[in-house]
């Protein structure tokens, strides 16, 4: 898993692989078993689905020719709540890109450690 910074001011983890280095075959396939993990979860919930590439598509965005399809799963574990700051930067979300022959599964660094650490583990065990 790479650490990186998008836009020189956001810390994103990325994860990319081969589609043959994967337990699945497509995007759903992968926000399914993320969103398994996330219901298990004692402290997480579930909120919602967005269908990044369908709605670039429906905007008559630009999309890169490489991507086949763009998903996210939101969610938040809200472990506290000690003031308003820990708002701006919830809930989370965790992105899956297609691209053809390999996935892109990456998400913006957690405030909290554990949140982090659960959610490198999540993105580690799609691998086979």
């Amino acid at each position: 898993m790479q650490k990186k910074m998008f836009q020189d001011k956001y810390p994103i983890f990325e994860l990319k692989f081969a589609k043959a280095d994967s337990k699945f075959d497509s995007v759903p396939a992968i926000l399914d078993e993320l969103e398994a993990k996330i219901e298990a979860h004692p402290k997480a919930v579930n909120i919602a689905r967005f269908d990044h590439f369908s709605h670039t598509q429906n905007i008559d965005g630009e999309i890169n020719p490489a991507i086949v399809d763009a998903q996210n799963i939101v969610f938040c574990f809200g472990f506290q709540l000690p003031g308003a700051d820990p708002v701006a930067v919830r809930p989370r979300s965790i992105g899956v890109t297609d691209m053809g022959d390999s996935f892109v599964v990456n998400f913006m660094e957690a405030p909290n450690p554990v949140a982090q650490d659960t959610m490198q583990e999540w993105v580690k065990s799609l691998l086979k």
